[in-house]
């Protein structure tokens, strides 16, 4: 077996005790930090993350915190979403792209006041792009990581278990909405968020000190829950249609070819510095796009590089993401296809490491 071997540039968390307490058994390496990627098995982290309730270490998702007077100004910068009706208190989806509109990153911008935001980021430099952007344009705005790591608790009972450490009051945060919540005299953002289609929330840790107490309460206050430690997870995410930055898409790719369409508001988002090429792929369309995807026959491997798709002989897109779901009883899979082979139904031949498999694109994702 491969071994990851660890050093001070691999980043430890707040939460790190916890998560080796728990049995963790692997980790992936996101934004120079560990990420945990399996604690019993894929299926068996799958049935319990849809039945019971998780806390996940997702410290990782580093926060970009822009600060001052320009704040405002550079956030729209990043994106083509029109944020001049977002209000604090609320969190955007934001594709976040360059000159070009390829993708940089997609992130939730969490807005704590007109002045100061952060950007969850995924695993992107994204904090070099934007400290090049203010600098650049002489913005009056800090732009720095503050000490803010992540914890996310998931699942059907995440709500019930949130409720009882930070009180009741936390079953009024509506969706992509935060608070803030006292906890051992510290104020925390709560945010009902996730990198899941379970339900849950993400608790912005602002200061590491306060990390191990607040996952040994959240521990205490659900063993009748069923609580465990856990992940993002490879087969809900696919079922449920969730992109993985750097996986599925890169900064050769467009929102639209993504199919974050929907959060481009390109004619108004003005400022956003790849606003001028996406108005013209929002004029032309895109030639690919991502489909869900379903790989016929027994589990595949894992999908660590792309895996090319055919029709007829002739090679029409790729497949990003693939695992085995047990629910569905199929290798539900994230790829990448030219328009003249995404239709729903459209039978597909891909390369994988065990052979030539058959596909077919699906008409949605299975969540």
């Amino acid at each position: 077996m491969t071994l990851l071997s660890m050093s001070r540039r691999l980043r430890r968390t707040p939460f790190s005790d916890g998560v080796e307490a728990a049995g963790v058994k692997a980790y992936t390496v996101y934004n120079r930090m560990l990420l945990p990627t399996l604690f019993e098995s894929v299926e068996a982290d799958c049935h319990h993350l849809k039945t019971h309730v998780q806390v996940w270490d997702v410290s990782c998702e580093r926060q970009v915190e822009l600060r001052g007077p320009d704040a405002a100004r550079l956030m729209q910068m990043l994106t083509p979403r029109d944020l001049r009706g977002m209000l604090p208190g609320q969190c955007y989806y934001v594709p976040i792209v360059d000159e070009t509109g390829g993708m940089l990153n997609d992130p939730v911008a969490v807005k704590l006041s007109e002045d100061r935001w952060w950007v969850s980021i995924a695993d992107s430099d994204l904090l070099l792009w934007v400290k090049g952007l203010a600098n650049g344009y002489r913005l009056d705005v800090l732009v720095d990581e503050p000490d803010v790591s992540p914890l996310a608790v998931q699942g059907p009972k995440a709500e019930d278990l949130m409720a009882r450490v930070f009180g009741d009051r936390i079953r009024d945060i509506r969706f992509f909405r935060f608070d803030m919540f006292q906890f051992e005299g510290r104020d925390l953002a709560v945010a009902r968020s996730g990198y899941s289609k379970q339900g849950g929330f993400e608790i912005y840790v602002e200061g590491s000190e306060v990390g191990m107490p607040l996952w040994n309460a959240l521990f205490a206050a659900g063993e009748d829950l069923h609580v465990r430690a856990g992940c993002p997870n490879l087969i809900e995410r696919i079922e449920s249609g969730l992109l993985s930055y750097g996986n599925d898409m890169t900064d050769d790719n467009t929102p639209h070819e993504c199919g974050l369409g929907r959060f481009c508001n390109t004619h108004t988002a003005i400022g956003c510095v790849g606003r001028d090429a996406l108005l013209r792929v929002a004029k032309e369309g895109p030639v690919q796009q991502i489909r869900p995807i379903a790989i016929a026959g027994d589990p595949v491997p894992p999908c660590d590089r792309p895996w090319p798709a055919y029709a007829a002989g002739n090679r029409v897109g790729q497949v990003t993401s693939s695992v085995w779901s047990p629910e569905f009883g199929t290798n539900v899979s994230i790829g990448m296809l030219r328009l003249s082979h995404w239709d729903a139904g459209t039978v597909l031949e891909v390369e994988t490491p065990d052979g030539m498999r058959r596909a077919q694109v699906q008409a949605g994702f299975w969540r």
